[in-house]
């Protein structure tokens, strides 16, 4: 599976049709009920945004049923290339609620003005568009770099959670597999969630890539429940389709800890059909009785 970073250094976005796998089911499913807050990163459809634009992909993911987003398009001080109040607005319209947004921006001292004046920008885009979270979904610093590079980022993670506390949005980190690699003794995750201002700084787990690294999701949710606000669901493909991940435990955990805003992402689909696939994945999670 391709990650945002891989994702990243892709120049050109394709979209094609195609069938969608089999619906998984397990021992843990029940009737749909109604009323749960089924969330979904929007980077899920990032190809059908190039193609079709974000309006067409908020009227798509609303119809699904899908009520909480957390976006992957800032840029500039606009989201998916819209004035926040506009983004807002269009959320809203169609019953749901932008909540949470991946953003991002590299950091070193000798370029510390130009990048607060940076973030300065984005936390009064994203305080206008609403939005009570920015999570910045990767960094710099892996298994090669030095203790010191890391401990740089998580001061430099305070900081920012230090200025966007002053707007009311939570600032938090998202972890991929490589954040469960040592540097030294340390393995990275825990250093960081060691060594942030935890008043300031929260995390949000993506479930798919700390089992990917080796981890086990509802145990980390568990260790480090006062640090852990948000999750992305995620699985190889559609939720619950590989039967590899135990999202029983998973919510379970997640349940106990209170934590009300998780997401969905899917960053393959089978026969690249993102509608299809984002559709069985809500359905999934619905038909979950463990899913609140």
């Amino acid at each position: 599976m391709k990650n945002r970073r891989d994702f990243l250094k892709q120049t050109s976005l394709v979209i094609a049709g195609g069938l969608i796998a089999p619906k998984v089911f397990s021992s843990e499913m029940m009737l749909p009920s109604a009323g749960k807050n089924i969330g979904l990163q929007l980077y899920s459809m990032r190809d059908m945004i190039s193609s079709a634009g974000i309006q067409k992909v908020l009227e798509v993911v609303a119809k699904i049923g899908y009520k909480n987003l957390e976006a992957a398009g800032y840029s500039d001080g606009k989201i998916y290339g819209l004035y926040p109040a506009d983004f807002k607005k269009r959320v809203n319209d169609l019953g749901m609620k932008f909540t949470s947004s991946h953003v991002g921006h590299n950091y070193s001292k000798a370029t510390e003005a130009e990048v607060m004046a940076w973030w300065d920008k984005t936390i009064e885009t994203h305080h206008t568009a609403g939005a009570k979270y920015m999570v910045q979904a990767s960094m710099p610093v892996n298994e090669k770099s030095k203790i010191d590079d890391l401990k740089l980022y998580c001061d430099y993670f305070g900081m920012v959670g230090e200025r966007s506390a002053k707007a009311g949005i939570g600032f938090g980190y998202h972890n991929h597999t490589g954040e469960f690699k040592k540097i030294g003794d340390n393995v990275i995750l825990d250093y960081m969630l060691a060594n942030v201002n935890k008043d300031d700084v929260f995390f949000e787990l993506d479930v798919y890539w700390c089992h990917e690294g080796g981890a086990n999701p509802a145990e980390y949710l568990k260790k480090y429940a006062s640090q852990f606000k948000l999750a992305h669901i995620k699985d190889e493909k559609e939720i619950g389709a590989s039967g590899k991940m135990d999202f029983k435990s998973i919510f379970d955990q997640m349940n106990a800890n209170k934590i009300k805003d998780w997401y969905v992402e899917v960053e393959e689909f089978t026969n690249n059909d993102a509608i299809g696939g984002l559709q069985q994945s809500y359905d999934y999670l619905k038909k979950a009785r463990y899913v609140k």
